[in-house]
């Protein structure tokens, strides 16, 4: 690979990079395990078992299903490895830079164009177009070219994610408020937390932290009509007015109606959920998988779509997906191109829908994934397949803009900055790194 070890740097926003975001199932991720045994490490035998590397348990059980399917068809063995997410993208750019990687693995938008970029993805560009097996355009079109560079193609879409409301029916029985619906406005979001906060500390209305930019404060910019990136990807959004109003509304939840900030920070959102500390979350369809496994939010919780804003109508959800990739020097190319192109058949994304383990990109597949449990309604996360959608705003440098602002926006959410000022700070930095990448 003639560029293999030159992972792409941009001098002062790689510097200050690091993986600090949660989303498509960061936040619901693995104790890095791997269900075949073995300790794995990638690139096998030519011809040989093949590597997969994922990043969230919550998947591997249906995942491993379709694997084995693909075995018994194949004759081509697999071992499944669960790495969590705040060490998955390490160990995939050590091994990068030193020939050790997966044979096939999952890409996300934080990081798919540096790979892309420096040729350390397997291009699949011709495989796909003489493939009988896949039908590319049943496929999101903003998916599809998130993982195409110079005219080439590295991955082949594995599913899509909206974010949706839960809320805990207990804590809003006990309040006598009725359930969220489809008539809430994010003013009626915040009147709802207020009165189910309690003075005592034990109980809040909401939580997000500056990390839950996906699933969290990126939904309430988009509806009340800001941005955070330019369509031309050349300019930052965050000092947008109608950005800071929304961002100045999220500060009004942080201060009034969410945990002290170190509670938020050192527990995560899902658990506080979970633990019965908070009465609403927002969160994104891939921790679908883990909060069945929650016998507290089993027991106690539901699903509604997004609030919308008052002023605009708009209800937004940010949607983003996953890609099935493969290393350029792996040792089974074959093995791993066939493999790929099973998960992307209709027939495979049907079985992910179906076991649970995402929405499908697939289009039109995804009924069967609303059907997969019978503990909550899972039907408001298709519901805002058919919203106002923004795709994950994402560029070739993503996660050190990203990391920059996420950083930035902490100085408000600890109180002290004002959340206008973070806005200006995040939108400095972000231009900062936008040049960068121009040059």
């Amino acid at each position: 690979m003639k560029k293999r070890n030159k992972i792409l740097t941009l001098g002062l926003c790689a510097a200050l990079a690091t993986t600090t975001l949660s989303g498509c199932g960061g936040s619901a991720g693995g104790g890095g395990g791997d269900s075949a045994g073995g300790n794995g490490g990638g690139g096998g035998d030519a011809g040989g078992k093949l590597t997969v590397a994922i990043w969230d348990n919550g998947q591997q059980p249906g995942l491993q299903e379709i694997l084995n399917d693909f075995t018994a068809a194949t004759g081509i063995e697999t071992q499944l490895q669960v790495i969590e997410w705040s060490s998955y993208w390490t160990l995939l750019e050590a091994g990068a830079s030193g020939g050790d990687m997966p044979d096939v693995f999952w890409m996300h938008s934080n990081e798919v164009q540096k790979y892309m970029a420096n040729d350390i993805l397997m291009d699949l560009t011709d495989k796909i177009a003489a493939s009988e097996k896949l039908e590319m355009d049943k496929f999101p079109e903003d998916i599809k070219t998130m993982y195409q560079y110079d005219g080439k193609t590295y991955a082949v879409p594995k599913d899509i994610d909206t974010i949706a409301l839960w809320y805990n029916k207990t804590m809003f029985d006990e309040a006598g408020i009725a359930y969220p619906d489809d008539s809430w406005t994010w003013d009626d979001f915040y009147d709802a937390a207020e009165k189910l906060t309690k003075e005592d500390g034990s109980q809040y209305g909401t939580a997000m932290n500056p990390s839950n930019e996906q699933d969290g404060w990126m939904n309430i910019i988009y509806s009340m009509g800001g941005h955070v990136l330019s369509e031309d990807k050349k300019s930052s959004g965050f000092d947008d007015p109608n950005t800071i109003k929304a961002m100045e509304f999220v500060d009004k939840l942080v201060k009034n109606v969410m945990p002290p900030t170190t509670v938020m920070a050192e527990t995560g959102t899902d658990v506080l959920l979970g633990s019965g500390k908070i009465a609403m979350l927002t969160q994104g369809s891939w921790m679908v998988p883990a909060f069945k496994e929650n016998e507290y939010i089993a027991a106690n919780c539901d699903v509604a779509v997004l609030p919308k804003d008052a002023a605009t109508g708009k209800r937004v959800s940010l949607y983003n997906g996953l890609g099935w990739a493969a290393a350029a020097n792996t040792d089974n190319p074959e093995g791993a191109w066939a493999l790929i192109e099973w998960f992307g058949t209709k027939d495979n994304q049907y079985k992910q829908a179906q076991l649970g383990v995402t929405m499908a990109a697939y289009e039109g597949v995804s009924d069967e994934w609303k059907n997969n449990t019978d503990k909550f309604n899972l039907q408001p996360y298709l519901d805002m397949l058919n919203g106002d959608l923004v795709f994950r705003p994402s560029t070739r440098a993503t996660l050190t803009w990203w990391n920059m602002a996420v950083n930035d926006f902490k100085e408000a959410w600890n109180g002290n900055t004002t959340m206008a000022d973070a806005c200006a700070k995040a939108a400095a930095d972000m231009n900062q790194c936008l040049a960068e990448e121009g040059q």
